[in-house]
């Protein structure tokens, strides 16, 4: 990781540093700042030469090595004070809250729009909603694209920022240019390299664009989750969150098995913002509230709730999983109620 002692470096400046780089095998990847520019070494950096010449330039204030999987990610990178801002909230500093249905039904827009004007009413910072599907069933709704269109006109009415998962990379653009704020992987993409890469190549140079990583669906190393965020971030934008989202085996009882508890875990290796999906962890609406509020009692610092103004009339996952508004207002008083006392602070 190479720090310039000016806020970033100039054109001749990075053809320098990337042509003394490449002679060992490595390359250059700016992450763009607000205040400050860094520039990860990408590849093996422990070649002692190449340190060397890079530290006797004259515009390099210093060089950190950071031998972990995931150089970026890490919290003892020089990202370790990145914030990521979404819908006028930093995360971290206050309790950030998604809610909305799973999917969006395009014969019935006017629900959707209802939802969304119940989910700002309950206090959520953004809103969800399923444009596209995967599914097992290859004859179950996969989604419509028309449904694009609806989550932005509910973005429009209600002025939250909004999230989608995207499947693959004509989905990254679509989404993109309607003005998607968060692109969510679902947890059977969490491992699509080649995904995370498209994602990755398309938010570099949108600074305010964001990515919800889910964890893969099944149950793996915390490294493997962190590294997946990784291929993301070095492109260049590191406004990567990690959600826990329940994985397997399942627990008897719920849909899978719950996983908040990975929270602290996750914030001893990086720096990270975590938002919980506790509606697929526990796949019932009436665990959903304690399932939320142990994630925030974990150290969560946000949450992603599947919430419907009418769960029955609700298309995918809403019918089973989805809390109604006043649930959901409940839910989220009793998370800002629970994030203020673990944290000592007033109310957020």
């Amino acid at each position: 990781m190479i720090l310039p002692k000016a806020s970033r470096l100039t054109s001749e400046q990075i053809a320098e540093v990337t042509a003394i780089v490449a002679d060992f095998g490595c390359k250059i990847q700016p992450i763009v700042g607000a205040v400050r520019s860094i520039y990860a070494i990408v590849g093996d950096e422990r070649d002692e030469l190449m340190i060397n010449r890079l530290e006797g330039l004259n515009y390099v204030e210093r060089i950190d090595r950071i031998q972990s999987p995931f150089k970026l990610m890490d919290k003892r990178s020089d990202l370790a004070s990145h914030r990521i801002k979404i819908g006028g909230v930093t995360l971290g500093e206050k309790l950030f809250v998604i809610a909305g249905a799973c999917t969006i039904d395009p014969k019935n827009p006017s629900l959707f729009y209802e939802t969304a004007a119940a989910v700002k009413e309950a206090g959520a910072n953004a809103l969800r909603g399923g444009v596209w599907k995967p599914r097992t069933n290859p004859y179950s709704f996969q989604g419509d694209v028309k449904s694009l269109d609806i989550l932005m006109e509910a973005s429009r009415r209600t002025g939250l920022p909004v999230d989608t998962e995207v499947m693959e990379e004509a989905h990254i653009a679509l989404a993109l240019e309607a003005g998607v704020t968060t692109l969510q992987v679902g947890a059977r993409n969490a491992l699509n390299y080649s995904l995370l890469r498209a994602i990755g190549k398309a938010i570099a140079e949108r600074e305010s664009a964001a990515v919800l990583l889910k964890r893969s669906i099944h149950m793996g190393p915390l490294n493997e989750f962190i590294s997946a965020a990784e291929y993301i971030a070095a492109f260049g934008n590191p406004n990567v969150i990690l959600c826990p989202r329940g994985t397997t085996p399942t627990l008897d009882g719920y849909r899978n098995h719950p996983d908040e508890s990975i929270t602290p875990l996750l914030k001893e290796k990086t720096w990270a913002p975590v938002v919980v999906d506790p509606s697929h962890s526990v796949g019932k609406a009436c665990y959903v509230p304690a399932a939320a509020l142990a994630a925030i009692a974990y150290g969560a610092d946000g949450l992603c709730i599947e919430a419907h103004v009418e769960p029955a009339k609700g298309i995918g996952d809403d019918p089973k999983q989805a809390l109604t508004p006043e649930i959901l207002r409940n839910t989220i008083v009793q998370a800002r109620q629970l994030w203020a006392l673990r944290r000592g602070l007033g109310d957020q």
